[in-house]
């Protein structure tokens, strides 16, 4: 095997596709580690999931997807990527498995607090970096254009863990913890 460390990053840089150098903090390294970081968040949730779940697919497959976003965002404007992007499709698959969840689940009319299982506590933490890779996209676009259906992908997933997280709890038949009332419900009486 192929000694990991190579000492290029020691003074601080990093290497772009196509062999640029930019600095460890550069918007494309923080995007990708907040990316990587939520890979590593599913194959937590994969982990604790039987290997039979009807999730391990759906997963597998946006992590998947996570390694060629990957990829386009460590690549530098002017240069073409070779890796071709599924998000829209994935993103599309994301939304029939919410529709479809979202019909077997009650509203609940109150904001959920994170927590429950593991299993729901993980998700709802897949969800959090979700978030922060989209707003790492966002501002990575303002400087350096991210494809749009990346960007679509990003906003789906995080609805996608909130309502796995909600599902979680309800196949271990558990009561979510809430918070308040949405104010629509409040006004309504």
């Amino acid at each position: 095997m192929k000694r990991i460390y190579t000492k290029t990053g020691d003074k601080g840089t990093t290497g772009l596709h196509g062999g640029s150098r930019v600095d460890k903090d550069d918007i494309h390294i923080e995007t990708n580690g907040t990316i990587d970081e939520l890979n590593a968040q599913i194959g937590i949730v994969r982990a604790l999931l039987p290997d039979s779940d009807e999730w391990q697919d759906l997963l597998y497959s946006i992590q998947l997807e996570l390694m060629t976003v990957m990829s386009h965002v460590a690549t530098p404007p002017g240069r073409i990527n070779p890796n071709p992007l599924g998000a829209d499709e994935l993103a599309g698959r994301c939304e029939q498995v919410m529709d479809e969840m979202t019909a077997r689940l009650e509203n609940p009319g109150y904001f959920i607090l994170p927590g429950g299982t593991l299993l729901s506590a993980q998700l709802q933490m897949a969800r959090t970096i979700v978030r922060r890779a989209e707003r790492r996209l966002w501002t990575l676009h303002r400087t350096s254009p991210v494809d749009e259906s990346i960007m679509r992908l990003f906003n789906r997933l995080s609805d996608l863990f909130f309502i796995m997280a909600r599902m979680a709890m309800q196949r271990e038949q558990l009561p979510e913890e809430h918070w308040k009332k949405f104010a629509y419900y409040r006004r309504k009486g």
